[in-house]
This record gives structure tokens, C-alpha cells and sequence, in this order.
């Protein structure tokens, strides 16, 4: 890994279950994502404010996940977040959610930096590189 794992807690809701109160299998993605983004924001950079200043958006290029146990209602979940590689373009990223110490679902995730006018790759913004850097 390449830096310290960030980790979100996050509640499952009954709006993130199925009939019989497991958390359906999409909403795992779901909390990945919003992981992603608070990760993003703790290092110091507003997914509103990357398109506002730096013209780019990161979009998913590719994401192995496995579920290992199921999550249910009112479980307090940790989302983390950590860094695996970082190309011109890329960040290969390696996500955990967690509860009570089990690991429910492991993923691997690539996002691409894509310009938001053109969504073609495009090469990460020097400070956001430079972050990155600072925490491995």
C-alpha cells in the first residue's frame, strides 16, 4: 500500500436492505464510493471543487469486488480506503468494509482521471499526486 488506509464509518439504514434487512449487494458499491469521496475531501480536495478548478472528474475504469459475509440492518460498518498505485492517469485503489472487526467485502478498484469536458484520460493534477505522496 501506498499510504495509511483511510476508513469511513457508515450506519446501514433500512433503505440499504432487501426484504429480509441484508444489505443488498449494490449498496456495497454505494458505501465504496462515498468512502472514496470523503477519502478525497480528507486529503484536502472537494470532488465539486476538482471539477471547478482542475477540470476533472475520476471515473471507474475497472472494480473486482468479493463478498465474504452480509451486512444487516443498523451494523456499523468501517469503509476504507487505500491507495495500491498511482500511474499518470490511474489509481488503483484497495477497499475493506469492515464490522466488528470481520471483513464482509473486499474490493479492487481503478479510477481514471478524465478531463469533464472531453471525459478522456487525462493526467492527475500535480497537487493531488503530491498528496498522495505525503501520506505513503
Amino acid at each position: 500500500m501506498l499510504n495509511d488506509n483511510f476508513s469511513l464509518p457508515v450506519r446501514v439504514y433500512y433503505q440499504d436492505t432487501d426484504a429480509g434487512g441484508v444489505v443488498y449487494h449494490s449498496t456495497y458499491l454505494n458505501f465504496m464510493e462515498r468512502a472514496r469521496y470523503e477519502w478525497l475531501r480528507a486529503l484536502g480536495f472537494n470532488v465539486h471543487a476538482m471539477v471547478e478548478v482542475h477540470n476533472i472528474l475520476f471515473m471507474v475504469r475497472s472494480l473486482e469486488v468479493e463478498y465474504l459475509k452480509p451486512a444487516i440492518l443498523d451494523d456499523l460498518l468501517h469503509v476504507s480506503v487505500a491507495v495500491t498505485e498511482v500511474g499518470r492517469s490511474r489509481i488503483a485503489l484497495f477497499q475493506e468494509i469492515i464490522c466488528n472487526h470481520v471483513k464482509l467485502v473486499s474490493a479492487t478498484i481503478q479510477v481514471v482521471c478524465v478531463g469533464a469536458d472531453t471525459l478522456k484520460p487525462v493526467r492527475i493534477p500535480a497537487p493531488l499526486r503530491e498528496k498522495i505522496g505525503k501520506v505513503a
